[in-house]
């Protein structure tokens, strides 16, 4: 099993997530966080810990490969982050779960061309 973190991450990138990661597989991007999917062990305790609930098991109905390529991808960019950060200002104004009701899969299309 895989894990991935989805587009609700972007504008958001709480870290809570790192901070539980005993392998330390999620890396950085400027407004947006993914996880290594080869070096992820799939423990699954990041997973409760996204208050966006931005992370997924790939059998969760919502995994796609898109999601799984742009993940492994951008690891391979990103420098790994290994100690929780504050997140985006914006972040609450961003997250799904406080609220926010636009899909951000559009905002996927950029890591697509990178």
């Amino acid at each position: 099993m895989a894990y991935v973190v989805t587009q609700d991450c972007i504008k958001c990138k709480y870290t809570d997530c790192v901070e539980v990661c005993p392998v330390d597989c999620f890396y950085e991007g400027e407004d947006f966080l993914v996880i290594n999917p080869d070096e992820c062990i799939d423990c699954g305790v990041c997973e409760p810990e996204c208050p966006a609930d931005a992370i997924i098991a790939d059998n969760n109905p919502l995994f796609t490969k898109r999601l799984l390529d742009i993940n492994d991808k951008m690891s391979q960019i990103w420098p790994v982050i290994v100690e929780q950060i504050d997140p985006l200002p914006d972040a609450d104004a961003w997250n799904p779960q406080k609220g926010y009701k636009e899909d951000k899969t559009h905002l996927l299309d950029k890591f697509d061309k990178e």
